[in-house]
């Protein structure tokens, strides 16, 4: 094999060592404290000293007293050169997502997969296929670009998961809603009730603008919050409405009724949508999948006959 090629896959197997164990301490640091603390906790009814100090830290391991704090300070350096605004970038997805993941491990996890992805092409390229030069850097930046962008590809894929399922759910939380408002509830008890009886992703967020307002927020902030924190217009129509009627003291029973009978009307209209769709798309499947079948089994047979008359 090439001695570049060698060189290659050493030094990216070197960087993915160091990636995951830099994730290792992060999820380490997540779990529990310094273990320098852990054994300090355990002699704190002795009296410390100096020497007692130098014994208890030479006591550790070799990875607890220079691996890990070694490869965490890696980890700071690396945020601290991490690009503010693809952190930010990274925030919104995970929020519009619905997952409580650091925008920093989203990043990590970035390099992560890209360094992976790399070498992943690199050895497809040099060792699979055995292509040349140029053409294994080819599918090397092949391997790179995909393995960059494939955890936001899977974050995008849950953030319209997660919307689809809210805007289903909205027709039938505005209904609740509608028949606990007239039943006498309040709106924030009618909101309650909706976080009780469902567990979806519209009842959780309800859930979390209860708890928002039991902390003190307003509920017109809480709910902006609440419609940022999807990015979907039927609920940022539904929160603009709410917010409206509570500053022009109008009835809340009146606005949840009309709310609801609006999106009842959008879900008729989405469901004729794409049943109006269901035939231009079943045609690719048609022209590309079944309609050469067909010509071949009527044609097969006097394709046949014709080259056994004319060219045999």
């Amino acid at each position: 094999m090439d001695p570049f090629v060698i060189m290659q896959i050493t030094l990216g197997v070197a960087i993915v060592g160091v990636l995951i164990a830099m994730v290792f301490i992060g999820l380490r640091r997540d779990r529990g404290g310094d273990a320098l603390e852990d054994r300090l906790a355990a002699f704190g009814d002795r009296e410390v000293d100096v020497e007692s100090l130098e014994e208890i830290e030479l006591s550790l391991s070799f990875q607890d007293r220079i691996l890990f704090p070694l490869i965490e300070r890696l980890a700071d350096i690396t945020e601290k050169f991490t690009p503010q605004k693809q952190l930010e970038q990274s925030r919104r997805l995970i929020e519009l997502a619905g997952m409580s993941t650091d925008p920093t491990q989203f990043f990590l996890m970035r390099i992560a997969t890209t360094i992976l992805g790399g070498i992943a092409g690199m050895f497809i390229g040099f060792v699979g296929l055995k292509l040349g030069g140029f053409q294994g850097l080819l599918a090397t930046g092949g391997g790179i670009v995909l393995g960059n962008y494939f955890p936001v590809l899977s974050l995008r894929s849950r953030i319209s998961k997660r919307q689809q399922e809210i805007v289903k759910s909205l027709p039938d939380a505005l209904d609740l809603l509608v028949i606990c408002v007239e039943a006498g509830l309040g709106f924030d008890q009618s909101m309650g009730k909706v976080y009780e009886k469902w567990d979806n992703e519209l009842a959780l967020a309800f859930g979390r603008v209860l708890r928002e307002i039991q902390l003190g927020k307003l509920r017109r902030d809480a709910l902006k919050n609440m419609a940022e924190r999807m990015d979907v217009p039927d609920v940022n129509t539904f929160t603009a409405a709410i917010i409206q009627a509570e500053q022009l003291g109008v009835s809340m029973s009146k606005i949840l009724r009309v709310q609801a009978d609006q999106m009842r009307v959008k879900r008729r209209q989405r469901a004729q949508e794409k049943a109006q769709q269901a035939p231009v798309k079943m045609m690719i499947p048609m022209v590309l999948l079944i309609f050469p079948s067909i010509w071949v089994v009527l044609m097969g047979p006097a394709a046949i006959r014709i080259a056994e008359q004319f060219f045999l």
